[in-house]
């Protein structure tokens, strides 16, 4: 399985799936005769018909996420992850396994062999160090969140982001009682 850190190979696919989905959502529109109302019924129904729903869940704990991502009959090397901009995007084309032909079968029920699924996270994550691992056809993937300083202080009036730590050091410097000119002097080039 790719983990991918950027999202152009992903946004040309969802293109590509657009269109095809789109072509789809036509033909139902013009087998139904042609007859407006029932537009998002056609596209979920196309959508459905050329891709494999992959049933997300997530979970969140105080220092990562976890997704869990349904993903029956499909390999590893078969499936792409990308992260990023807080979204994560799935996808995956199966080879098609040699399916019994046989004049005696009545009935045949199989997935899409195409998955393509975009979901957006609710936290920022650090992509660099997500994982991955497909098992039992469930696609588990570990996210780290992004790990923002415990200490910090936000002034709002002014716009700053500051280390807690800073600010105090700062606030003690500029709060001192005014000694002599030359402790000044030494204060300021320290802050430069």
């Amino acid at each position: 399985m790719a983990m991918c850190n950027f999202m152009e190979e992903f946004l040309d696919l969802a293109k590509s799936f657009d269109e095809s989905i789109a072509r789809r959502a036509f033909q139902l529109f013009q087998g139904r005769g042609g007859d407006n109302g029932s537009d998002l019924d056609d596209w979920f129904r196309a959508e459905t018909e050329l891709f494999h729903a992959a049933h997300i869940q997530v979970a969140e704990s105080e220092d990562a996420l976890a997704v869990w991502v349904e993903v029956p009959g499909f390999r590893a090397s078969e499936l792409k992850v990308a992260l990023e901009l807080g979204r994560l995007a799935i996808t995956g084309k199966r080879q098609s396994r040699n399916r019994r032909r046989s004049p005696k079968i009545i009935y045949s029920d199989a997935c899409q062999d195409q998955i393509f699924r975009v979901f957006h996270l609710p936290v920022d994550v650090d992509a660099k160090n997500a994982t991955a691992v497909v098992m039992d056809g469930i696609l588990e993937l570990t996210i780290p969140k992004f790990a923002l300083p415990r200490k910090a202080l936000i002034l709002t009036d002014s716009g700053w982001i500051v280390r807690a730590s800073d600010y105090q050091l700062w606030r003690k410097a500029l709060t001192r009682p005014r000694a002599d000119r030359g402790e000044q002097k030494h204060l300021r080039s320290q802050h430069r």
